[in-house]
């Protein structure tokens, strides 16, 4: 299974990469938000792990834009932020299939990818 971490924080990304590699995904990682889709269509990702705040771009507006498309749409979102108050805002966030709030918990992590990789 192959997971796409966006984060524009490279130390984040790194660790996601050995955390996520550890648990025997695929990992890509992108830092800048712009690329998402050209990622997308070089290395289909079977989930995406996407960052709201991404320096000059909103990760929630992107999200509503993988789901827009019917070719990219089926690829869970899972969005992170720092923000805690994003899940009280999740029906206009762009339907992402979960949040998880940063800092998080690495069992809490790979269970909801986990269980996002199962439904898909």
């Amino acid at each position: 299974m192959r997971i796409l971490a966006v984060d524009d924080d490279k130390d984040i990304l790194e660790v996601l990469q050995y955390i996520l590699e550890d648990s025997g995904y695929e990992v890509d990682t992108l830092s800048d938000g712009h690329y998402l889709f050209e990622k997308i269509r070089s290395q289909t990702p079977d989930l995406i792990l996407l960052d709201i705040m991404l320096g000059n771009m909103d990760g929630r507006e992107l999200c509503r834009n993988v789901k827009a498309l019917q070719e990219t749409n089926n690829i869970p979102v899972i969005l992170v932020s720092a923000s805690h108050n994003v899940p009280n805002n999740a029906s206009n966030i762009g339907a992402p299939n979960a949040f998880i709030a940063k800092p998080f918990d690495i069992d809490d992590l790979l269970a909801i990818i986990k269980t996002h990789l199962h439904a898909a």
